[in-house]
This record gives C-alpha cells, structure tokens and sequence, in this order.
C-alpha cells in the first residue's frame, strides 16, 4: 500500500473533519442520482463520506489500517479493511467508487484505479481527485514556506508517493484502460485571516508533531532547525493580513465500459 506520509496526528485530522462533500468533491455531486451504492476509498474521519451517504442509497468506506477503520466508524461510517490495489468485492459491486486524496499515497495508482472500475457496474463512476503540490502557490514569497515544500516533496517520494499526483490522474487513467474520462481542476484557497489562522495553524503544529516530522528528523532529510523555519514561515503567512494560498486538486469522472 504504500507508507501513508501524513499518518493520524491529531493535526492531520483537523484538517481531514474539515472536508465536506462540497469543498472536496463538488465536482461528483451532479452526477448523484440518489439510488446509488457508493464505495468511499481511504474515507478516512468520514466526513465527506457522511455528506454522500445523505445523498445516496448506500455507503461503504474503505480504509487500509485498522486504526483508520475505526476512525471511520466512530463517526458512524460502514468502513472496511481493504487494499484498493486488490479490492475485496465482487465485480460490478457499487454504482459510484470515489477516493478523495488517495492515488497520491498508494504504491500503484494504475492498478488502483483498474481495481476501482472492476468493482463499478457497466455505466457506473469511478471519481478521484488528489492534490498537485508543485501546483500550490502563495504569497508573498517565504522561504520557511519554500523549505516546507521542498522536505514535503522528499518524504512523500521517499514514501513511494505521488505528490504532483492531481496532474498524473489522466495519464494513469490510460494507462488504466479506463478512456471515457472528464479532466477538471479545481482549488481550495486560503487567504481570509480565520482560513489563514485555520490552515497556517495547523501546518505550523504539523510539521513538528505529526508522522511526517517524526519521519523527517528520523530519516535526516531535516533537522529541528529546518522544522522551526517551516513553523515560523506558516506564523507569517498567518500574520500577513495580505497572504495568500491557493491548493490545487486535479479531478477525474470516469465511465465504467
């Protein structure tokens, strides 16, 4: 499956429970007929598999560790243990099969989507989306912000990762089979003083508290200088009543033949 860079710090859940139907899959929802049977991959806290499931006929989630299988269904989310790369479910199983910032983690995004339309009937959807890191842009110019990219992009490869993966999606959809796709982006931006205070805070705790930093001094791509200049630059960005970040996702609807 991969290492999952990020892990289950509280930090990093704050940020996932932010997630909605809305802000991270607005893209699927005109699609949604209301009848459907919808699978959730790496649903993770489940909030945005929450959303769904008030707009469909059924939801089950899909996680890779049983830690995250609990975190699910604490939120009172039907989840499973599964590896997306080998789905436990019959052939033509599920109407709709979405994974919200997955293929970016997993050792072979190709073969993960094939498993993801093998599981969704004929005329069915297979709907990802996933971030594109070098495609994040800010102001003003930070070189804390700077260095947090750049140890970002060295733990998450290192990981076997994927970080510019919202731009790759097309491509491992070819490669997948999978040829009757619509390409669309879209961003999540930062820039209000309660977003900026929202998303710098958290960043400036993760990158010292979470399993990437603990994976970044372990590993030595990073010592505790590097981490506090990362914090710092993220206190900027808070600080600066004219900053501004902009996250960008790309996003992929496929027809299953």
């Amino acid at each position: 499956m991969g290492t999952y860079t990020h892990g289950h710090h509280e930090t990093v859940l704050r940020s996932h429970r932010w997630r909605t139907a809305e802000n991270s899959c607005s893209y699927l929802l005109p699609h949604l007929r209301g009848d459907e049977r919808l699978l959730d991959v790496g649903c993770g806290p489940a909030t945005i598999t929450r959303d769904l499931a008030g707009r469909v006929r059924e939801v089950v989630g899909l996680e890779a560790t049983e830690e995250a299988v609990a975190l699910a269904q604490s939120a009172g989310v039907e989840c499973v243990l599964g590896d997306v790369h080998a789905l436990a479910f019959p052939d033509d199983s599920f109407d709709v099969v979405h994974a919200h910032q997955v293929l970016q983690h997993v050792a072979d995004p190709v073969q993960a989507l094939r498993e993801m339309a093998r599981v969704c009937r004929p005329g069915g959807i297979v709907a990802v989306r996933d971030s594109d890191y070098l495609g994040f842009t800010w102001f003003p110019a930070c070189r804390g912000l700077d260095r947090w990219m750049d140890l970002y992009q060295q733990a998450a490869t290192a990981n076997g990762g994927h970080p510019q993966a919202g731009r790759e999606l097309v491509s491992w959809a070819l490669e997948a089979g999978l040829t009757d796709v619509t390409p669309s982006s879209s961003t999540w931006c930062f820039a209000t003083p309660e977003d900026r205070a929202w998303w710098g805070g958290m960043w400036a705790e993760r990158i010292q508290q979470s399993a990437l930093a603990t994976q970044l001094l372990t590993s030595g791509l990073a010592s505790q200088d590097d981490l506090d200049l990362v914090t710092a630059g993220w206190h900027r960005f808070v600080e600066r009543d004219d900053a501004w970040l902009s996250v960008l996702h790309g996003e992929l609807l496929i027809r299953v033949g």
